[in-house]
């Protein structure tokens, strides 16, 4: 086994607070597996944590790109694998937490991922997307790779292209590389902990109570100055749940309480996205906060598996 802990779990389910403290007692470092938080100047909207909350600990993987820019899964396996081994180099544990859960399988199995050649193929395929329409986009998907085509919905933009570019480049699907790479035993064999809440309507709470916390905080300001200084609402990072919806609504289309609404809502679903991510990892430590337990009682649990994956 590996001196890594893998802290899982939907979105405002406690992972930062957790991580902490495992590190502060397992001599720790934390690798952040949060799609938003990599994102400089994002930080409210995406709960990056405070130095305050880490605690002297040092968290890795945040502040890593421009909100403009471009990120992909595999980028942040190449980054985060680096730190990763550094970590268990140097005798610490490394602690990965968060709600990707793309992210976190891809850098815990070691993911090959098929090159991003610059031959002008996905420019070409952007501007057939825009000519011509995600429909037929898709429709040509459906007609090289049926399987990967069925998952995707029109909205998908990103993963169709992708998928085309890859059949272009390599003469291989993307679901037969994919597969392929499922084949191959994990880099990593971590301890898998997993945080959720029965009932599930705590966790909703918290999500409700998260939301207002960061319009108090100044969530609107910050996107505001994003968009001053030329961060395009299109942007991928400005699509972020919790982002686009306060967006649409400086734009006109609602005010600012039915925005948060909006964010209450899309959270929770994402919440249940991410849960049914997790569920499918065999591995996985359960750690069920029930009614009227606190913290300590999950800490608690945390420490005392940690504990025994360490012997």
């Amino acid at each position: 086994m590996d001196n890594i802990i893998c802290i899982a779990g939907p979105t405002a389910s406690g992972k930062t607070a957790l991580a902490v403290e495992l590190a502060k007692e397992f001599n720790g470092e934390v690798i952040s597996c949060d799609s938003m938080q990599i994102y400089r100047r994002m930080d409210i909207g995406t709960a990056k944590p405070t130095r305050e909350e880490m605690q002297g600990i040092p968290h890795h993987m945040l502040d890593v790109a421009d909100p403009d820019e471009d990120f992909s899964v595999s980028r942040y396996c190449e980054m985060a694998t680096a730190i990763l081994d550094d970590i268990l180099t140097r005798g610490k544990t490394a602690i990965i937490a968060g709600g990707t859960g793309l992210y976190m399988d891809s850098l815990i199995r070691g993911n090959s991922f098929a090159p991003y050649p610059s031959t002008g193929a996905r420019e070409r395929l952007e501007k057939e997307a825009d000519e011509k329409g995600m429909d037929v986009m898709l429709t040509k998907l459906r007609a090289i790779d049926p399987e990967s085509a069925e998952k995707l919905h029109l909205a998908d933009r990103k993963r169709i292209i992708r998928a085309l570019e890859v059949f272009e480049e390599t003469g291989q699907t993307i679901t037969a590389h994919n597969k392929r790479t499922q084949t191959i035993p994990p880099r990593y064999k971590p301890l898998w902990l997993g945080l959720d809440f029965v009932p599930r309507q705590a966790l909703y709470d918290r999500i409700d109570l998260r939301v207002g916390l960061m319009l108090e905080q100044g969530l609107i300001q910050e996107i505001q100055d994003l968009l001053s200084s030329g961060i395009p609402a299109k942007c991928t990072a400005m699509q972020a749940i919790g982002y686009k919806e306060f967006v649409s609504a400086l734009e006109g289309n609602a005010d600012i309480e039915e925005a948060a609404d909006e964010v209450r809502k899309a959270s929770r679903h994402y919440a249940k996205r991410q849960l049914t991510w997790f569920r499918r990892n065999s591995e996985m430590n359960w750690l069920i906060r029930h009614q009227g337990e606190d913290f300590a009682e999950i800490l608690r649990q945390a420490r005392q598996l940690a504990r025994q994956f360490d012997k």
